[in-house]
């Protein structure tokens, strides 16, 4: 017969069990939402309210603003810690995530950027960055969620348009131009060719911010890049004509060089030997080695040695050389001696001029 004393002690077992299990559950539970620290889910949930005030600019509107900016403290605190506190574990940033892209946020954080105050604009792009820079294995679940949303991407683009937030746009827009996938995206879209216009705003800082994104799109991934110019190059090189002729120097000098990085990238072979077949690109060269300012005239030299280096020239390219091989010879002799210390520019000159001297005419061949 089994005592009575051991059969209620089994029969207790389940019951601390059960009280075991409970307080380890309130162990893992308390570290991360403590009383005076919200779940993601409900940060997430009050801080799209507090959006969706300001967008419809409800009477407490400075209540919704503030709202707004304690709940984007809250989520960046989670990411990047405090001075006292670390950021949260993987687990509460991966619930994190995924509250934002449940509730859609991100797309409504960038629409509604120009309401939020200047920190919180900061507080946007720092949390957009944090949450597009997370990666689970090899995986970026915030890149493909926003494949699936094209739409925050083409707002942030749009950001350029006001003052107040393009700088704020320019920082996640970069961003998201480091993944291959986004950058696609930009780059295809209609919306693209408005950098060309926005690389020419009258606001020194916009236009530079705008250009630096523009840069990034067109050099970060080559054979994306060098595809896109390809199937786009009369498109794009009829608005990048507008750039080389901009009576903005900055803008000129800027995308002068640009071109050059772009055509002697190896990736871009097919778009350089398209781009150096054309007289009228070697006639604006040779312009703009006579300009004024003598870095634009530098920049239009590393374009100009690609026509002249080029071992087969179309006749009409040959011809304009030819007719000015004399002057060339000249011109180039005297241009910018006093690099006496840069040795690859001498190099690319004597070359250059050596090439020129040696010209003959197709029927002289």
């Amino acid at each position: 017969m089994i005592p009575d004393t051991l059969v209620r002690a089994k029969l207790a077992q389940p019951t601390i069990l059960h009280q075991q299990v409970d307080v380890v559950a309130r162990i893992e539970i308390m570290p991360l939402f403590g009383k005076s620290q919200k779940s993601p889910a409900e940060v997430v949930k009050a801080l799209k309210e507090a959006v969706n005030a300001l967008e419809r600019g409800d009477k407490k509107v400075e209540k919704a603003q503030e709202d707004v900016s304690k709940n984007l403290v809250h989520i960046k605190n989670m990411l990047y810690g405090t001075a006292e506190s670390e950021p949260q574990a993987d687990i509460v940033v991966a619930q994190l995530a995924q509250e934002l892209y449940n509730s859609n946020l991100l797309l409504l954080l960038v629409q509604n950027l120009s309401r939020i105050d200047f920190e919180g604009k900061k507080d946007v792009a720092q949390v957009f960055n944090n949450i597009l820079r997370r990666q689970i294995g090899t995986r970026s679940p915030t890149v493909e969620y926003i494949c699936t949303k094209p739409e925050i991407l083409f707002t942030l683009m749009s950001g350029y348009e006001h003052q107040d937030i393009a700088l704020n746009c320019g920082t996640m827009l970069r961003e998201c131009a480091r993944y291959e996938a986004l950058a696609k995206i930009m780059i295809y879209s209609d919306d693209f060719y408005n950098f060309f216009r926005y690389v020419e705003v009258s606001t020194f800082d916009i236009a530079s911010d705008a250009f630096s994104t523009f840069k990034e799109l067109l050099t970060r991934h080559k054979i994306l890049s060098a595809e896109f110019l390809e199937v786009n190059y009369d498109k794009v090189f009829s608005h990048y004509q507008r750039l080389l002729n901009s009576e903005n120097y900055v803008t000129r000098r800027q995308s002068l060089k640009l071109l050059g990085e772009l055509l002697l990238d190896r990736h871009n072979f097919t778009v350089m030997t398209r781009y150096i077949s054309n007289p009228d690109n070697l006639k604006l060269m040779m312009n703009m080695l006579k300009e004024k300012s003598r870095n634009i005239q530098f920049e239009a030299f590393h374009v100009f040695k690609v026509f002249v280096a080029n071992p087969n020239k179309p006749k009409p390219i040959l011809d304009i050389l030819l007719r000015n091989q004399e002057k060339l010879i000249e011109f180039l002799t005297r241009f910018h001696t006093d690099r006496s210390e840069d040795e690859q520019f001498n190099d690319e000159k004597a070359y250059l001029i050596k090439q020129i001297k040696e010209l003959k005419s197709v029927h002289e061949n």
